[in-house]
């Protein structure tokens, strides 16, 4: 069957290691892109955190599309708002709560790109978070900010090791209300329960009248699971986590050697 949509994961699949796309991932969309395939990124990022490299490669436009913050908001290229699913400001307040009690650094993202944090003494995360997607940071409590705020994501972050120790206890509190995923080591995040990377792909497949056999999605982390299980044929990248690897259809090399160029050779 004729492919029509490339889903793409950025953190650790569509970026290398040091965060960048490489040439040849780069001259492999492009022609794909000429040939009228479409090209999405699908990041837990925001949209803010997206835009230069939809510029890099030259994804523009209502009639090309963005899926952002694991899901939560979908977007044209040109940043028109086609689906959003957010967080109750309640959440939004336990959450902070929650961080403060047992000492773990906690922010949020809102529907606006904004990194907005209680904790005075920033972690290094938040910092990195706030850098990497030329998102403007805000220290302020919940109660500085209105009551009807609702957040994009959650986001429990820092060491890995703390992470760990709190993951169980945030799934305890939260799971039964919340989508809580593990997006890498350093990251926990919790959204809306509708919110996942497979259901923001499944608006997108209804809206353009396309099928699942038509799709092809590249990630490597857990939150990328709901776009393996819903897309046909689900790539995931060699220094990606075992269990996303679990779930592919095709192992491909790493974002470092040429994975995502190498694989759309052999599938394409």
């Amino acid at each position: 069957m004729t492919i029509k949509l490339l889903a793409f994961d950025m953190d650790g699949t569509l970026l290398n290691s040091k965060g960048k796309i490489l040439t040849s991932s780069k001259q492999a969309l492009q022609a794909v892109l000429a040939q009228g395939i479409k090209v999405v990124l699908c990041s837990g990022r925001p949209f803010a955190g997206l835009t230069t490299y939809l510029d890099e490669l030259g994804i523009h436009g209502d009639d090309q599309y963005v899926i952002t913050l694991n899901g939560a908001i979908s977007r044209t290229a040109s940043g028109t708002v086609m689906t959003q699913d957010l967080v109750e400001n309640k959440y939004y307040r336990q959450m902070t709560a929650f961080g403060i009690e047992h000492h773990v650094p906690f922010n949020i993202v809102d529907a606006n790109s904004r990194i907005i944090t209680a904790d005075h003494d920033v972690d290094f995360m938040v910092y990195i978070q706030a850098h990497e997607n030329t998102a403007p940071l805000y220290i302020r409590t919940p109660d500085e900010m209105p009551d009807t705020l609702q957040i994009a994501k959650g986001c429990f972050v820092g060491d890995q090791a703390k992470l760990d120790q709190v993951e169980p206890l945030v799934r305890a509190k939260f799971g039964d209300s919340l989508y809580v995923v593990r997006a890498d080591k350093n990251f926990l995040e919790l959204l809306n329960p509708h919110v996942n990377k497979g259901n923001g792909l499944r608006e997108l497949y209804e809206k353009l009248n396309i099928s699942a056999d038509e799709v092809i999605a590249f990630g490597d982390q857990v939150n990328d699971i709901p776009m393996f299980e819903f897309a046909k044929t689900a790539v995931c990248m060699a220094n990606g986590s075992d269990e996303a690897k679990a779930k592919a259809t095709y192992l491909a090399d790493s974002n470092d050697n040429d994975g995502i160029s190498k694989a759309l050779a052999k599938l394409l």
